[in-house]
Formats: structure tokens, C-alpha cells, sequence
């Protein structure tokens, strides 16, 4: 099933026809990321931290002490909100980044919960491959296509990748890493400076992608590589083998973490 996508930059308004869809937690504080864009501009209720008030629908991802919730646990509350939109044909559903944000899971983790849902929700973009299709197998080509500056830095990306001999799936792979705020902090605000350092380093040293790696083009393209290597569950050195050619990489299954 093909859904509709957003770029997932913050907005303040909808459609009337269109629910905003926020990750909560159970005492319904709504004091940062979604929850508090959907507190101040689509009619969220302190207090009410589960389904639907005003122009708002939110998904409990936390529990009443602020606590991350097991995934088993948010499953069922998604479950719920699978049904809701079942029964609510005529409704739209602006989904946001669900869990990714203050719970800190990962998209890989909660995306695939969405999977079989009605067709009347908007995804986030990085929720694509997990609901339609599987990421791509990683190959020297399909890095070799996009892991470069005049892909990365291009004004009009989605023109650019049109350019590239590569399929839909790794295109949308493309588009996820490329946009996946990294440096220097990350979508959760962790500073990841170091560890971009640290990778271009590594890449340096085995002759890898040569570049200034003290330059501001260098970091950026070293955060695309830090959002794939943790899309993909891999380490520096798989980067390079599969750069030189040395293997592929089949995508990660996304596994069941209930234990948490």
C-alpha cells in the first residue's frame, strides 16, 4: 500500500479534516517535542495523555512517572489507534515521529507497528521504508551514488537522486540518511560531534573518502554516514568493506524489544 509522506519540519496548523498524531506519556504534561506543538496549537489537554482531544490524537509512548514505555506496550496503544482510524474514514492522520523523540526509540523500532494501517494517515518521511517496503540491500553502488557532496549539498535532492541509476528503495534510503539531523546534534539533541570525528578519522586512514575532515562539508557528510551506519545497525569498518566492494549488507529485521 503507497501512504502519503511529510518532511517532518514542525508545523503549526492543519486542515480541519486532519488529526495531529503525537507520542505522550500517561499523566499528559505535553511539555516538549510533538506533544507540546500539539498542547499549544491542536487543542491537546494537559491531563489527557491517551487518544483523542481537540485536533489531536495522542499515543502514549511513556508512562503517568515519565518513563519509557516496553514496545509491547505502545504496540497496543497503536493498535488502538489503528482501529480509530479504521472507524474514522473521513479523517486524516498526521502522524509524527511517534516514540523517536523524549521516549528515545529508534524509527526501525516503532515505524513497523504502523505497518497495514488505514489509508487516511500522513507518515513522517523516515517512517517510509518500514511501512511500505524493506530498506534496500547496501552495495558499493548505491553508496558510491549518493555518499558525495554534490548529492548531499544538492539545492533540489529529490532532482539529483533522479539523476542516479538507483531504485525507488534506495533513493527513499537516501533521502532518510541525508535528512536525518546528525551534526553536530542529532534529533534528540545528543551531541554527536565526537563520534563524526571519530568516523571520519577511521575513513581517512583507510584511504576512504578523502577530505578536509576538519571542514564543515566533511562533518555533515560524516552525520549521513553516522545515521546509516545506525539505520543499518553497523560499524566502520562494514562501511568500508562494503565501499570497496568487499561485501553487501542485507537490512536489519526489526525485532521485537518488549523486554526492555
Amino acid at each position: 500500500m503507497t501512504y502519503h509522506y511529510h518532511d517532518e519540519s514542525i508545523i503549526k496548523s492543519l486542515a480541519e479534516d486532519t488529526v495531529f498524531v503525537f507520542g505522550s506519556n500517561l499523566a499528559g504534561t505535553h511539555q516538549g517535542g510533538a506533544a507540546k506543538i500539539a498542547y499549544l496549537h491542536f487543542g491537546a489537554m494537559k491531563g489527557v495523555g491517551r487518544g483523542w482531544s481537540g485536533q489531536s490524537f495522542a499515543i502514549p509512548t511513556m508512562n503517568e512517572h515519565l518513563q519509557q514505555m516496553p514496545l509491547s506496550q505502545i504496540e497496543h496503544y497503536v493498535d488502538d489507534f489503528k482501529i480509530y482510524t479504521k472507524n474514522h474514514p473521513k479523517t486524516k492522520y498526521f502522524i509524527t515521529a511517534v516514540g523517536c523523540g523524549v521516549a528515545g526509540y529508534k524509527v526501525e523500532e516503532i515505524a513497523p507497528m504502523f505497518k497495514g494501517i488505514s489509508h487516511n494517515v500522513i507518515f513522517p518521511s523516515s517512517f517510509r521504508p518500514f511501512v511500505e517496503k524493506t530498506l534496500p540491500k547496501l552495495t558499493q553502488h548505491l553508496l558510491h551514488a549518493f555518499i558525495q557532496e554534490d548529492i548531499i549539498f544538492s539545492e533540489d535532492l529529490d532532482q539529483a537522486l533522479q539523476n542516479l541509476q538507483l531504485t525507488e528503495a534506495e533513493k527513499s534510503l537516501a533521502k532518510i540518511v541525508i535528512n536525518t539531523p546528525m551534526y553536530p546534534t542529532d534529533s534528540n539533541g545528543r551531541d554527536r560531534s565526537y563520534e563524526i570525528s571519530d568516523i571520519l578519522n577511521t575513513l581517512s586512514h583507510k584511504n576512504v573518502l578523502q577530505l578536509d575532515i576538519q571542514s564543515d562539508a566533511a562533518k555533515t557528510l560524516g552525520g549521513v554516514i553516522l545515521a546509516l551506519l545506525e539505520l543499518y545497525h553497523l560499524n566502520e569498518s562494514d562501511f568500508i568493506d562494503i565501499w570497496n566492494g568487499q561485501k553487501n549488507i542485507t537490512p536489519p529485521k526489526a525485532e521485537n524489544k518488549a523486554k526492555r
